[in-house]
């Protein structure tokens, strides 16, 4: 217990730190505040409005008579942020994934330049609810997850203990840098409670989550992340994904390879239900940012 409440002070003292004048700024070193599922350290301005439509389809290896998965179901999330500071940006998201409803605040805007590159800072915290508690990742029997062996990949556990377990947090902090002109580099260090909402007692977890990005030019970059994440059942191994990132005025559209079939933060950062090192676990995703400003 003493060892969690040590883990969630370490997680306070950047929150109090991000709310301190900035002496220095540095350039942006991810142009998106996203990488496939993991937050980034870039900045928002007051009055910006961010809406997200993300998908993830079916498993690759379901061949041309599945169109590469795209022929199955589709999990969905929707997000809807606002920035009413230039630090601070308060969002909603909504997944069909056990209709997971999270809240978050992320608060950004520590910049250092420092001699090996600009250095960016942040930290993410929101609740969630799974507002679908019963096994299965169907709504009215339309099974939307189906894995390679028949498992949803949440379980068969007691529904009581899902009904009692239904909310989770998390924090997360977000320290990124860019090497040279062209690679942005994160680190996201996260605490998780109740990971896995079907167990009776709501444990607190830790992961680690890395990204980066090499930049081609203004539009194309290649993208990819990993989350290191406890192994506990269906949730036994990391979520990894890459794929591509095309900027447009206004737009980030990625275009993504993952082993995760689960969006929101309070589902990835407790570990994937297939092995990302099983390409029969791969699967086409696709996550679409629209900034707007007034």
């Amino acid at each position: 217990m003493n060892t969690t409440r040590q883990a969630w002070l370490a997680l306070a003292v950047p929150l109090a730190g991000l709310a301190a004048p900035v002496a220095t700024s540095a350039q942006d070193v991810f142009a998106s505040t996203q990488s496939a599922t993991l937050p980034t350290a870039a900045p928002s301005s007051a009055g910006d409005f961010q809406f997200e439509i993300s998908h993830r389809f079916g498993h690759l290896s379901d061949g041309a008579g599945d169109l590469w998965g795209l022929d199955g179901f589709v999990l969905n999330r929707l997000g809807l942020a606002y920035s009413p500071h230039d630090r601070l940006t308060v969002g909603v998201l909504r997944s069909n994934s056990q209709d997971n409803l999270e809240f978050n605040a992320r608060f950004a805007g520590l910049a250092l330049d420092a001699g090996t590159g600009p250095l960016e800072f942040a930290a993410q915290a929101g609740v969630a609810w799974n507002l679908q508690v019963e096994a299965g990742d169907d709504h009215g029997g339309h099974q939307h997850a189906t894995l390679h062996d028949g498992n949803a990949g949440i379980g068969n556990g007691d529904d009581d203990a899902a009904d009692d377990n239904e909310m989770q947090a998390y924090a997360q902090l977000i320290a990124n840098t860019m090497v040279g002109d062209r690679v942005a580099l994160g680190v996201v260090p996260a605490l998780l409670w109740n990971p896995r909402i079907q167990d009776h007692d709501a444990a607190t977890t830790v992961s680690v989550g890395v990204n980066g990005q090499l930049y081609l030019d203004q539009r194309w970059s290649l993208f990819g992340e990993w989350i290191f994440s406890q192994s506990r059942e269906d949730q036994e191994y990391d979520s990894g994904s890459f794929g591509v990132e095309i900027r447009t005025r206004g737009h980030f559209f990625k275009l993504l390879v993952t082993n995760q079939h689960q969006m929101n933060s309070a589902q990835t950062l407790a570990g994937a239900a297939e092995d990302f090192m099983d390409p029969d676990s791969w699967r086409l995703g696709f996550n679409i940012q629209r900034r707007i400003r007034f």
